[in-house]
């Protein structure tokens, strides 16, 4: 199996003039097996920002033993309401489809053929400015 795990929600909280939250949920929150060879879709909605004017990052953290005990690795961003496509990271470049829907708040993820390797947790993140 590959067991895919999402960061159930988490914020970004900025202090100046008081507290701002900025919130990215994952959808699905919770644990996702998947066989070899299957498909794979998230989403990333955000909220308390202007989505459309920030990269969002997709990362994940690996336990995979060939992964150099695991760690972070980042996949890819998507320039959130721009024209430009998706960077992806070398190593994982037509493995991942990063897409949006800036009228949704909402960023998807997907993968077309899962491997053992892909057992993670998978976040998403906005840029700072």
């Amino acid at each position: 199996f590959v067991v895919i795990s999402v960061d159930p929600c988490f914020s970004l909280c900025l202090t100046a003039s008081g507290v701002k939250c900025e919130d990215l949920e994952s959808i699905p929150s919770t644990l996702v097996q998947k066989k070899p060879g299957e498909m794979l879709s998230l989403s990333c909605k955000g909220s308390g920002f202007t989505f459309g004017s920030y990269g969002m990052h997709w990362i994940r953290q690996t336990t995979y033993w060939e992964k150099a005990g695991g760690g972070l690795e980042w996949i890819g961003v998507v320039y959130s309401g721009t024209t430009y496509d998706p960077d992806y990271a070398a190593s994982l470049k037509g493995q991942f489809t990063l897409t949006e829907d800036v009228s949704k708040s909402t960023q998807y993820l997907e993968a077309k053929s899962l491997k053992a390797e892909d057992t993670a947790v998978y976040y998403c993140a906005r840029e700072s400015r």
